[in-house]
């Protein structure tokens, strides 16, 4: 579907475009049209595969389509390269950055691909510190920099050409609300200024925020145009309904089941559901509370809805058995690194079957307090326990109960699927039968049998998770942490791993998970917020939002309460 265009208006146009790779079954892409307008954000959203990183690639003229033409500001992308290089910026995923080199290096380096010398290159530099904020950090190595930080320079570096389009590859995943409400700051400023922005993104609430929006799966284009269009098509189909917190994963495994119902997800103490535009064949409850939709629901419902499956992993995960020792329990911890605080006095106990999330901004303490608890960092004061075993002193015992899925789903890239799977079942102490019996049986719950000879770096992003999950659980923890375990990942495929992670936790696997996604944290049963190394506020996400509550914001999401609370411990506040 493509709107119409006042052509003076249109900042690329893309026509008719194909693009086939060898050995692929489908296209990438295929038959694409559409007529981007200037100034505005466009978004580009769907599932992981759908081709949105081949369209980008397309239109910044680092790939060539098999048929049809891209014109960018009425260049071809085909014949006229190297003109389209110097008015069009492009922010990669992983922000097309080195690492090993300062933050200044890293301007310099982009600054002598657009050849910039004398005032020019000075000018562009302290344009681009001042607009990003990152002056005070010109010495300090992108490796070091927080993942707001690494997306700030990244959006220096493809600015300092002065671009007239701009094409962001997934600028957000990684970050937190904070940065991501920084970084829309940003971009909106850019826009009314008169750049054209492309923003591919796996959040859909940043959807939302786009003019309009390209929607696309298995390379073909399902929707074009102002996403409020899309959010219409399911007015009057969005319900919640309330159910008490501990019964709220029970309750959405059974509301799945309704053939009415096509997608469901949790909110605290509200469960969210989507229901087909078929007429009901019941009364919706009166429990049932209709809600204003959002692009989310509109974009499972275009796909298809969610699965309505049980996870097949929990079928195969024994119950925990129930006694008084916590599994998670930390005592004061506290970690310096030098002269520098990482995390302070941090006490809390996660009891068994619950799912409990460290949430914070980047650079918070998150990770180092999720690394003493899972054994990898000593604590400078305080004590980390697993199952009543001290990870000091009794850390093998300790370790033998824990799965872990780390940022970036900690695979040995260079080793194939198959090669993974052996080796993390021999680091958990399987024996070579028990061994060769889950790495079939994972093999087979997430579907790996296609890829098990290919390298784990090369998988797509939903496989790569599926096996990193599959390596942390073929021991049977008893607790599992999770690390960012979805990041980038898309909604469909968040849904999947949630079904696993709520089966668990119904059998009494005790869950720990960080996240920067704030609807993921909603499936938490209690949530620590960490910031500048304090626990600065725990409860459930009800909880936190109530603290958010005021009269200019009423009913807060748990994102509203994330950056309000933050704010507020800013200002000194007590919370």
């Amino acid at each position: 579907m493509t709107l119409p265009r006042d052509l003076t208006d249109i900042s690329i146009q893309i026509t008719n475009v194909t693009k086939v790779f060898p050995k692929m079954e489908k296209p990438a892409l295929n038959n694409i049209n559409a007529s981007i307008r200037q100034g505005i954000i466009t978004g580009l959203v769907g599932p992981d595969g759908a081709g949105k990183t081949t369209l980008i690639r397309l239109i910044a003229g680092l790939f060539l389509p098999t048929q049809g033409t891209i014109h960018v500001m009425g260049l071809n992308t085909q014949t006229n390269s190297v003109s389209l290089q110097n008015i069009t910026g492009y922010m990669p995923q992983k922000f097309g950055l080195y690492e090993d080199l300062t933050v200044i290096e890293n301007l310099d380096l982009y600054a002598k691909l657009h050849r910039l010398t004398g005032k020019k290159k000075d000018d562009g530099f302290e344009r681009m510190l001042t607009f990003t904020t990152l002056k005070p950090f010109i010495h300090r190595l992108a490796g070091n920099l927080s993942g707001g930080m690494k997306q700030k320079l990244g959006l220096a570096c493809a600015l300092l050409g002065r671009p007239r389009i701009l094409l962001l590859d997934e600028p957000s995943v990684g970050v937190d609300p904070l940065s991501r409400r920084e970084l829309w700051k940003m971009i909106q400023e850019l826009t009314h200024q008169g750049m054209t922005v492309l923003w591919s993104t796996s959040y859909l609430d940043e959807g939302d925020k786009c003019e309009e929006v390209i929607l696309l799966n298995e390379g073909k284009l399902l929707f074009y145009g102002p996403p409020k269009n899309l959010t219409k098509q399911v007015q009057g189909r969005v319900f919640q309904v309330h159910v008490p917190l501990k019964e709220r994963r029970m309750a959405l495994k059974q509301l799945l089941k309704l053939p009415e119902v096509i997608d469901g997800v949790i909110q605290g103490s509200e469960i969210r559901l989507v229901c087909s535009s078929q007429p009901f064949s019941f009364s919706p409850d009166p429990q049932w509370k209709p809600v204003t939709p959002r692009f989310e629901d509109a974009f499972v419902d275009i796909l298809g809805g969610s699965s309505k499956e049980d996870s097949i992993l929990v079928e195969h995960i024994s119950s925990k058995e129930e006694n008084s020792v916590p599994p998670i329990k930390a005592q004061n911890l506290t970690k310096y690194f030098g002269d520098f605080r990482a995390a302070f006095d941090i006490s809390f106990t996660i009891q068994r079957g619950e799912i409990f999330g460290l949430l914070g901004p980047n650079g918070a303490g998150k990770s180092t307090i999720f690394k003493m608890l899972c054994g990898l960092l000593q604590p400078t004061k305080g004590r980390a326990r697993v199952s009543g075993f001290d990870l000091k002193t009794a850390s093998s015992e300790a370790r033998e109960r824990i799965g872990y899925m780390a940022q970036k789903f900690s695979l040995y890239e260079d080793l194939s699927v198959k090669q993974n799977l052996d080796f993390f079942s021999g680091v958990y102490g399987l024996t070579r039968t028990q061994r060769n019996e889950r790495v079939h049986l994972m093999t087979r719950i997430f579907g790996l049998h296609p890829y098990l000879n290919e390298n784990a770096g090369l998988l797509p992003l939903g496989f790569k998770q599926r096996l990193a999950l599959a390596c942390a659980v073929m021991h049977e923890p008893d607790v599992l942490f999770l690390d960012e375990p979805t990041s980038g990942v898309d909604p469909l495929t968040r849904r999947e791993f949630w079904s696993h992670i709520n089966g668990m936790a119904n059998k009494g696997v005790t869950i720990m998970v960080t996240t920067h996604f704030m609807e993921e944290a909603e499936y938490c049963d209690h949530i620590a917020l960490i910031y500048n190394g304090l626990n600065i506020a725990i409860g459930t996400p009800d909880d936190l939002k109530k603290k958010a509550k005021t009269e200019l914001l009423p009913n807060p999401t748990l994102e509203d309460a994330f950056i309000t609370l933050i704010e507020r411990s800013d200002h000194g506040e007590n919370l």
